[in-house]
C-alpha cells in the first residue's frame, strides 16, 4: 500500500520532517517527506497495517510547535523499489526499507504558514543550565521545538539564508546537528553555539562595552536598582527589580508611563502561584510556547502585593504576569534576579524599539545599561496579553507567540482581501482561501511614528506571504488613518462599520454563517448616522447588520479631551438626566473641576458646538469612575474603567434601576436612573466598591435583557459578544451567565483580540462577502 499525504498547517521549521522520518523508520516504511509551497507532502509505502498505524500515530504525537489544519490522503501506485531510486544511505532505516527527507520544492504561487516565535523548551533549558554541556549558559540556545521564528524571517521558504541568521556560519558541531534527521536541531535555522553564533554584551548608554560577564553584571545592576534595556526576541524591554519601589517609580517617570500597569516576569510557575490566583487555563498559557503576559488576580493573602512594588500596578487587583521565554531571561534569574518589571522599551505611545541604534538613541536617558546582542530582529513584535476565562484564553493583544498564525475559516474566500483594521490597537488581516492571517499588534496610529511603522509592517506582511489583494477593507470612518491608507492603494475598497466588524470577527472564528444577535460595547466607533456608537445591539451576519438596540445618545463634549477627562462624560450624562435643573443638583464630585470649564462645556452642549452624539459604554464607565472618585483623568486607555472594575472586586450586588424605550423597532437603553442612584449612594456615604459592583450588575442586566428581547423578536438563539469593554472580566462573565441562563448560545472572541485588535478579521470577512455579491 502507498499513500500520499498533503498536509497544511504549522509544519515548517518545527521539526515535523524529522518527526515523520523517525516515525516511518519505526514502522519500517518506505517513501519520502518534503516541504512544499502548501506545507508538507508525505508518500508512505508498506504493509496496510503499518501504513494505517503510521497515519494514526502521525496525528497523535506531533512535535510541540506543529499544528495540522488540513490533511488530504490519496492512494498512489506502489513503487517497486523505493530504495533503488535513492543513494542517501544515511537516510535508510534499519530494516532495509528506504525513507528519505527530500529537498524542499516551492513555487511562487503559494506560501506556507510562518511559525510564531516560541519560548525556550525544557530540553534547551536543561542544556542551558547544565555545566559541561557545550551550550551551557549560551544565551541563544534553541532547537526545532523553540526559539525565534517570525521575528527573524526575511522571506519564505524558511531557510537560514532567508533569516537574520544568514551571516552566522555554523561550526562543524552545529552543522552535524543541523544535517542529522535524528537530531532535534535538524534544520533548526537559528541553530548556533558560543563558537559560531550571536554574542551578548553589556554596554553603557554611550555604547562603550562594560567588561566582564554580561549576565552577571546585568543581574547585579538590576539587583542594585538600575534600569537595564534588554534586547530580546522581538524587541527591547526596559527591566528593573519589580520589588524595588524606587526603581519602578523611576522607570515610570523616565518612560513617561504614569499609571498603566507594568508587566512582571517571575522566575517560574511556582513564583507565579505564590503571587497570583492561577486556574488551569492560566497556568497552561503561562507554560505554553507562546508564553504571553497573562492577566491574573492577586492573591488576597498577600495584601502587600506579594512583595512587588506598589507602583507596578497601582489601583489594580490584577497583575500582568509572564514567565521567562528567552534564554537570556532564564540566565538572569539563575544569576539571582528577583521578579522583574519587563515593559516594552519605548516612550509612551511610540512604536516598539527593536534596532540597536534606535535603542541607544531613544533610551540612553532611561536605561543605565544595555544588554544587547548581534542577531538582528527583522520583524519587531511585542508581548501578547491574554486572560483566562472559562478554562480558555481571551486575547487582549495578539503578538509574539501567536502572530502570524492564521485563523482557519470554514468557508473559503473567493477573493483575496487586505483588511487594514482600526485606528487604535491596529492590526491588518490577509484573507485568502480558508486562511485569515492577522498581523501582530501594531499600536495606535494617531502618532506619525506609529503610523509609519504600521505602513511598513503591512507592506512587509504582504511581501512575506506574496499576497496580492483584489480588494481592501477599511473602517466606515472617512478620516481614520487606516481608511486613508486603504484608499491610497488603488484597489476596490469596502467600508465596514466598526461594530459590525467586531461581531463578524466572532462569527468568523467560530465559523458561524447564520444571523446572530451581537452585543458590541467599546469606546467609540463611527456609526451609519455619523454618531459615535459604542453600546450596540445588532442583528448581524457576515453580509450586513440591523441596529436593534443602543444606549441612549448623550453629547460627547470636547473631542479627544472627552476620552481623557472623565468629568466631561459625567457632566453630559448629568445634564441630560436633569435638564434645566442640573446646576442646582450638581454632584459633589464636580467641586474638584474648574467652574469655568464646566460652564464652557455646558454652553458648548447647549449650542451643539464641538460635540458629537455618542452611545459609548466606555465613556459611561469613565463617568462612573469620576462620580465614584476613582479616576479624574485617563492617563492611559481604559484607566477609569479598570478602576471601576477593581473597586467592584468580587462583591455581590443587586442591580440599580435602568430604563428602556422603543424608537420604532430600535430599543433605547438608558442608564440615567442608574447614575442618579449612584450619586445618591455616594452622598449617603455608601461603600464605593459596593456601588461599583451594583453598576456592573446593572450594565450586565441591561445588555442581557435587551439582547434577549432581540433574540425573541428575531427568533434567534445565538448571541455574539465583542468590543473592548469586555476586557472587563466581571462584566463579560456576568453577561455570559445571564444569557446562558436563558439557554442562549453565547460566543465571544478567543482566537483574536476581543477589542479593536480583532476588527481586521471582521472587516476582511465582511468585505469578501460584499465583493462576492457585486
Amino acid at each position: 500500500m502507498r499513500h500520499r499525504l498533503d498536509i497544511r498547517g504549522q509544519i515548517q521549521g518545527v521539526g515535523f520532517r524529522p518527526y515523520v522520518y523517525r516515525l516511518a523508520c519505526e514502522y519500517d516504511l518506505a517513501g519520502f517527506v518534503a516541504n512544499n509551497s502548501n506545507g508538507v507532502v508525505i508518500e508512505i509505502e508498506g504493509p496496510a497495517g503499518s501504513v494505517s498505524a503510521f497515519e494514526a500515530a502521525l496525528m497523535t504525537h506531533l512535535p510541540p510547535l506543529a499544528r495540522i489544519t488540513e490533511l488530504v490522503r490519496t492512494a498512489r501506485p506502489v513503487v517497486a523499489s523505493t530504495a533503488a531510486q535513492h543513494v542517501h544511505a544515511s537516510n535508510a532505516n534499519h530494516a532495509g526499507a528506504a525513507f528519505f527527507i527530500e529537498p524542499s520544492e516551492f513555487s511562487a504561487e503559494r506560501r506556507p504558514e510562518v511559525t510564531p516565535d516560541a519560548a525556550l523548551c525544557a530540553d534547551c533549558l536543561r542544556e542551558l543550565l547544565t555545566p559541561g554541556d557545550r551550550r551551557y549558559r549560551y544565551p541563544f540556545i534553541n532547537c526545532t521545538n523553540c526559539g525565534p521564528r517570525y521575528s527573524i524571517i526575511i522571506d519564505t521558504p524558511y531557510d537560514r539564508p532567508r533569516t537574520t541568521m544568514a551571516d552566522f556560519t555554523m561550526c562543524d558541531a552545529c552543522a552535524r546537528e543541523y544535517h542529522d534527521p535524528r537530531d532535534r536541531r535538524f534544520h533548526a535555522q537559528p541553530n548556533a553555539c558560543a563558537k559560531c553564533g550571536p554574542q551578548l554584551r553589556l554596554c553603557r548608554p554611550d555604547r562603550s562595552a562594560i567588561e566582564g560577564d554580561p549576565i552577571e553584571l546585568a543581574a547585579g545592576m538590576l539587583g542594585a536598582g538600575a534600569i537595564v534595556a534588554i534586547k530580546g526576541i522581538g524587541g527591547f524591554h526596559l527591566a528593573c527589580d519589580a520589588t524595588n519601589e524606587d526603581a519602578v517609580v523611576r522607570l515610570r517617570r523616565l518612560k513617561l508611563r504614569d499609571g498603566k500597569p507594568l508587566a512582571v516576569m517571575v522566575p517560574d510557575i511556582e513564583a507565579a502561584r505564590r503571587l497570583c490566583v492561577l486556574d488551569a487555563a492560566a497556568e497552561a498559557e503561562l507554560l505554553s510556547p507562546a508564553a504571553p503576559i497573562v492577566l491574573v488576580d492577586r492573591r488576597s493573602s498577600t495584601p502587600d502585593g506579594g512583595g512587588l512594588a506598589a507602583a507596578v500596578a497601582p489601583g489594580c487587583r490584577t497583575y500582568g504576569v509572564m514567565l521567562p521565554y528567552a534564554p537570556v531571561h532564564h540566565l538572569l534569574f539563575a544569576a539571582g534576579c528577583r521578579p522583574l518589571v519587563m515593559t516594552s522599551a519605548n516612550l509612551a505611545d511610540q512604536p516598539l524599539t527593536y534596532e540597536d541604534d534606535a535603542a541607544f538613541g531613544e533610551m540612553s536617558g532611561v536605561a543605565d545599561a544595555f544588554l544587547v546582542h548581534d542577531r538582528p530582529i527583522h520583524r519587531p513584535i511585542d508581548d501578547s496579553v491574554v486572560f483566562a476565562f472559562r478554562d480558555r484564553l481571551v486575547m487582549i493583544r495578539r503578538a509574539r507567540g501567536y502572530a502570524p498564525r492564521p485563523v482557519r475559516l470554514e468557508c473559503a474566500a473567493t477573493a483575496s482581501v487586505l483588511a487594514v483594521g482600526a485606528e487604535l490597537k491596529a492590526t491588518a488581516c490577509l484573507l485568502r482561501g480558508r486562511d485569515a492571517i492577522l498581523s501582530e499588534h501594531l499600536g495606535d496610529l494617531k502618532r506619525p511614528e506609529t503610523y509609519r511603522n504600521y505602513v511598513r509592517a503591512v507592506e512587509a506582511l504582504l511581501k512575506l506571504f506574496d499576497f496580492r489583494p483584489e480588494c481592501v477593507a477599511h473602517d466606515l470612518h472617512p478620516h481614520m488613518l487606516s481608511t486613508q491608507f486603504a484608499r491610497s492603494l488603488g484597489l476596490p475598497a469596502f467600508a465596514v462599520q466598526h461594530h459590525h466588524a467586531h461581531i463578524v470577527s466572532v462569527l468568523a472564528e467560530h465559523n458561524v454563517q447564520q444571523p446572530v444577535i451581537g452585543i458590541c460595547c467599546d469606546g467609540v466607533g463611527y456609526g451609519t448616522d455619523k454618531a459615535a456608537w459604542g453600546c450596540e445591539i445588532l442583528r448581524a451576519d457576515v453580509t450586513g447588520f440591523e441596529r436593534v438596540g443602543h444606549l441612549e445618545y448623550f453629547p460627547l463634549i470636547g473631542g479627544d479631551a472627552a476620552a481623557r477627562q472623565t468629568w466631561r462624560p459625567a457632566l453630559a450624562l448629568w445634564r441630560q438626566a436633569h435638564c434645566d435643573d442640573w446646576r442646582r443638583r450638581l454632584p459633589r464630585a464636580f467641586e474638584a473641576v474648574d467652574a469655568g470649564a464646566i460652564e464652557t462645556t455646558a454652553r458648548q452642549a447647549e449650542a451643539e458646538r464641538g460635540c458629537v452624539a455618542t452611545s459609548s459604554l466606555g465613556r459611561v464607565f469613565d463617568a462612573a469612575a469620576f462620580l465614584l472618585g476613582l479616576c479624574r483623568e485617563n492617563r492611559h486607555e481604559a484607566e477609569a474603567a479598570m478602576a471601576v472594575e477593581a473597586a467592584a472586586g468580587g462583591i455581590s450586588a443587586e442591580a440599580y434601576p435602568y430604563c428602556t424605550t422603543f424608537a420604532g423597532r430600535i430599543v433605547r437603553m438608558s442608564l440615567a436612573p442608574t447614575i442618579e442612584c449612584m450619586v445618591h449612594d455616594v452622598a449617603a456615604g455608601a461603600d464605593v466598591g459596593a456601588i461599583a459592583a451594583r453598576f456592573h450588575e446593572t450594565v450586565a442586566r441591561m445588555l442581557a435583557a435587551t439582547a434577549m428581547m432581540a433574540c425573541e423578536t428575531n427568533k434567534l438563539s445565538t448571541v455574539a459578544i465583542s468590543g473592548g469593554c469586555f476586557a472587563n472580566r466581571r462584566l463579560l462573565g456576568r453577561l455570559v451567565e445571564l444569557l446562558e441562563r436563558r439557554r442562549l448560545k453565547v460566543l465571544f472572541n478567543r482566537a483574536v483580540p476581543i477589542g479593536d485588535g480583532g476588527v481586521s478579521l471582521g472587516q476582511a470577512v465582511a468585505a469578501e462577502a460584499m465583493f462576492r455579491c457585486e
